[in-house]
């Protein structure tokens, strides 16, 4: 399987996990990069000597192409570039910032940069910018997403219609057919998230991973956008959200109540009430736990088999 992203990281599949906080470690990396996808370890809940470690730990456990997400948001990020160059890390995901500010430097050490947006405007800024690529994100996905509310389905087209380089399509992927509908829409690869958090290897409590294959259609919103948009579970915590929103709660009142810490609790110590649950709206589809390589088989697996049976379809 042969693509600008495939020969763009020098992978074998166009099949991208995303880097998830509180899930994503050097176990879901480096199994998935031996599968043939590219795994991400993601960085935006990792001290910098935990990142160190995390990173040393996936290259003694894969010979293959790895990245690493790193949220421009994150508090010491100047730390974490400096561990991503000392490491030699020739992959990196930057996403909730301006990619502008250190698309250069990473460039300058030899590391292939991708931008995660989730609207046209922004595609062309990250391209201007200089990235090699970029993950257009629909609103279906989990974890922080776009003000628009755009779809996958709008998204890719439009942003694959604007810009020249790569375009990885993100937000409502999980299998073989969804990996085939994005690519006919004319993006060169895809980025997977809710699924890798169900894996084996996805660092994940327990809870919250059951609870993720709990979900059913519209169990999962898109809320706190006065702060930065998520899409967050329906527990506790959401409906405290909600509770604030009807009133009429300030920008402070709803930092306040957001606190520090609820992402790890929710998704990381496994308190299903009181933490915060990042997930998309595939979670609907989900059903078992399952290592990550016989995850990335699946998929390519059904993909192919779709693949065949669309192009016996006769009109």
């Amino acid at each position: 399987m042969s693509t600008l992203i495939t020969r763009l990281f020098n992978v074998k599949y166009p099949l991208i996990q995303a880097g998830m906080i509180w899930c994503s470690g050097w176990e879901l990396a480096s199994a998935v990069s031996n599968a043939g996808g590219l795994g991400i370890i993601g960085s935006g809940s990792m001290y910098p000597q935990v990142l160190d470690d995390h990173i040393q730990k996936c290259k003694a456990h894969t010979s293959l192409p790895f990245a690493v997400n790193l949220p421009m948001l994150y508090p010491n990020i100047e730390e974490h570039i400096h561990t991503i160059i000392k490491n030699k890390v020739p992959i990196v995901f930057t996403s909730a910032g301006n990619p502008k500010t250190y698309t250069e430097i990473l460039k300058s050490n030899g590391i292939t940069v991708v931008h995660v947006v989730s609207s046209v405007k922004f595609a062309l800024k990250a391209e201007q910018a200089g990235v090699d690529a970029i993950v257009a994100e629909g609103f279906e996905a989990g974890g922080h997403n776009g003000h628009d509310e755009t779809t996958t389905l709008c998204l890719i087209p439009m942003v694959k219609k604007m810009v020249s380089i790569p375009v990885i399509a993100a937000g409502g992927i999980a299998n073989g057919k969804t990996m085939l509908a994005c690519m006919a829409l004319g993006a060169d690869g895809v980025q997977i998230g809710s699924r890798f958090v169900t894996s084996e290897e996805s660092s994940a409590h327990i809870n919250f991973k059951n609870a993720v294959l709990q979900c059913k259609e519209g169990d999962t919103k898109l809320t706190l956008k006065e702060l930065t948009p998520v899409r967050l579970i329906k527990n506790d915590f959401y409906h405290q959200v909600q509770n604030a929103y009807e009133k009429h709660a300030t920008k402070d009142e709803l930092k306040e109540l957001l606190g520090r810490g609820r992402a790890k609790k929710g998704m990381f110590n496994g308190d299903l009430k009181e933490g915060e649950l990042e997930i998309g709206q595939i979670s609907g589809l989900l059903d078992e736990i399952l290592p990550a390589g016989e995850i990335v088989r699946q998929i390519i697996k059904e993909f192919r088999e779709t693949q065949k049976s669309v192009q016996k379809i006769s009109l």
